[in-house]
C-alpha cells in the first residue's frame, strides 16, 4: 500500500505532508518554492510508492473557489500531464493556516518560530491531510 502525499499548493512556496506506509498518521514533509514542485514530486515518487495525493482545495465562506484556484487549475493540468496514473483529490482546506497557527501556539512554539512561513506551509498540507484521512473513516 502506497503513501497518501497532501499539497497545500502556493504561489510561492507549497507545502507538502504525507501519511505512513500504512496511513495511520500524517507528518509534515517539507514546504519548497512552488516552481520547483513538478521537479520535486517526480524524484519524490521514483523513491516513494505513493497512491494518492490530496491537494487542498481553496473555498469561500459561500463555498465557491477563492482567487487562488487561478493559480491551482493550471498545476492541476501539468499534474495530470506529467503524472497521468496518479489520482489527485482535491480537499478543502478552509481555515487551514490558522489552525496550523494555533498548532503551533499550543505546541509551545516562540513566537519567531511560528512567523516561519515555511512551518506554517507544511503543518497546512498535514492539517489538510489528517482531514481527509478522518473523512476516510
Amino acid at each position: 500500500m502506497g503513501r497518501i502525499l497532501a499539497i497545500d499548493f502556493g504561489r510561492k512556496r507549497t507545502g507538502l505532508a504525507v501519511t505512513d506506509a500504512l496511513r495511520i498518521t500524517a507528518n509534515p514533509l517539507l514546504t519548497i518554492e512552488t516552481k520547483e514542485l513538478i521537479d520535486w514530486l517526480q524524484d519524490y515518487f521514483a523513491h516513494e510508492p505513493v497512491d494518492e495525493v490530496v491537494i487542498g482545495h481553496p473555498t469561500q465562506m459561500n463555498g465557491q473557489d477563492s482567487e487562488s484556484m487561478n493559480y491551482i487549475r493550471p498545476f492541476l493540468g501539468v499534474f495530470k500531464k506529467t503524472f497521468p496514473d496518479k489520482p489527485i483529490t482535491m480537499y478543502d482546506e478552509r481555515f487551514t493556516s490558522v489552525l496550523a497557527h494555533r498548532a503551533m501556539m499550543d505546541g509551545g512554539m516562540k513566537k519567531k518560530d511560528r512567523q516561519d512561513k515555511t512551518v506554517v506551509d507544511k503543518i497546512a498540507a498535514c492539517i489538510i491531510l489528517e482531514d481527509y484521512l478522518e473523512s476516510k473513516l
